[in-house]
């Protein structure tokens, strides 16, 4: 009950007064025309441009934390290493907002120590252009958090995964490729692809890291929301900002729940 309490609070209330705010327009009258404004170029635009940086990220970062977290189960279950890398992925993944934002700008930004130092020795990454602060430089920032969360939701199906498996594939004369071809692979990808979902709608709901990264343009859903709100525009249509959110909120929740279904699919058998 006190859980159902908390969610129903701060989750379920406000996405029923974002859900009836939507409809309403400046005299509280019913209006579709909060609906039909995210026809809008630049609403558009964000749209196109949320998805291609949390697809990329999320493609990217499930990738590479899936490389990783196989590293860490091909070692020992009780090892040092093994808990420094997850007790590390758990702190990383958590680590963003405008903090992370100001340690990339520190470090690799225009005046950041590592940009210095390396332009000195003749390699300048930012000759055709300071692209730190534009969608590529967003893409890397949240690899940043992407890899250390995709590492902790995919360890659980990379232990999952049976020795006497590979034992039986052997066995029965196959190799290292018959193995993941026919074994671990199909067992493996509905997880890799719940992963690859999670870590999209990870990206897809980000907000300080992009805002404090980019504040030219808003290329990011959650940017225009708050330019919606804090903008003359809001003054005049006070459900255009909800109705953006309103389809944050649609697409956060379809890529949920096929995460989830991939999720039941995958704990059939691991």
């Amino acid at each position: 009950m006190p859980f159902l309490a908390y969610v129903g609070f701060f989750l379920v209330l406000p996405s029923v007064i974002i859900g009836i705010g939507a409809f309403l327009n400046a005299d509280n009258a019913f209006t579709l025309d909060n609906f039909r404004n995210l026809s809008r170029s630049y609403v558009f635009k964000a749209t196109i441009d949320t998805t291609v940086i949390s697809a990329i990220t999320a493609l990217l970062g499930a990738s590479l934390g899936a490389i990783l977290a196989y590293a860490i189960v091909t070692g020992s279950p009780n090892g040092l290493l093994r808990r420094l890398t997850v007790s590390a992925s758990g702190v990383l993944a958590q680590f963003g907002g405008v903090t992370l934002a100001f340690a990339f700008i520190a470090s690799i930004g225009s005046a950041g120590f590592v940009y210095l130092f390396a332009k000195a020795h003749g390699f300048d990454y930012y000759a055709h252009g300071i692209w730190l602060f534009d969608i590529p430089g967003l893409d890397l920032v949240y690899l940043y958090f992407q890899i250390p969360l995709m590492v902790l939701v995919f360890l659980p199906a990379l232990d999952g995964i049976k020795p006497q498996w590979r034992e039986a594939a052997e066995s029965l004369g196959g190799n290292t490729w018959h193995y993941w071809r026919h074994v671990a692979g199909p067992l493996l990808f509905p997880a890799f692809l719940g992963a690859v979902l999670l870590l999209f709608a990870n990206a897809f709901s980000a907000y300080a890291t992009a805002n404090a990264l980019i504040n030219q343009g808003q290329p990011v859903l959650a940017q225009q929301i708050a330019g919606a709100m804090s903008s003359e525009v809001g003054a005049f249509e006070p459900g255009f900002a909800k109705a953006i959110a309103i389809e944050m909120i649609i697409i956060v929740t379809l890529v949920t729940i096929l995460y989830s279904l991939l999720q039941r699919r995958t704990a059939r058998w691991l």
